[in-house]
């Protein structure tokens, strides 16, 4: 872990890199966040992160949403979501299990061209099957807010596993 003053006097590239997976493979939001320091608190820093997605293009931040790996996959993903995802039990389904989870990412990416994406902390499995159950049936526009604000957990969640308050 790292004290926010320490990243406060980072390089831009030193903290680039530190901060690069906050966001899943767009480090360009770490990057663009570098420009505002120095960062009283995390959650400045995070608010800054988030105030940079929301200002990002809608292309960007469909790209930024697509990055993300499907819940309860076997594909090769990021090393935060591996863990993540370990924690919450996803990387030991059932056959079953796994069938369920298949099934309703194959829906939810046919319906809304992006992956089902829940902050998975503090969740289990059948909380997460149940969320993606309901959330398939919803609106376009709301399920790309919902992503977005999911992705806003994650970050912060992530951000408070590598930097000291």
């Amino acid at each position: 872990m790292v004290a926010i003053n320490d990243l406060n006097k980072m390089s831009l590239s030193e903290f680039t890199r530190l901060l690069g997976g906050i966001f899943e493979h767009s480090p360009w939001v770490a990057e663009a966040a570098g420009k505002f320091r120095p960062f009283p608190s995390l959650p400045a820093l995070h608010e800054r992160m988030v105030q940079i997605v929301e200002e990002a293009s809608l292309e960007d931040q469909l790209t930024l949403i697509r990055l993300h790996p499907n819940l309860g996959t076997r594909l090769e993903v990021s090393p935060s979501s591996r863990e993540e995802q370990k924690n919450v039990g996803l990387n030991q389904l059932s056959p079953e299990e796994y069938e369920n989870f298949s099934i309703l990412n194959e829906q939810y990416m046919r319906k809304f061209d992006f992956p089902f994406i829940m902050a998975v902390k503090g969740r289990t499995k059948d909380e997460l099957y149940s969320a993606m159950k309901l959330r398939v049936n919803n609106e376009q526009s709301v399920e790309f807010e919902t992503a977005l604000s999911e992705i806003y957990k994650i970050a912060l969640f992530r951000l408070n596993e590598r930097i000291e308050q």
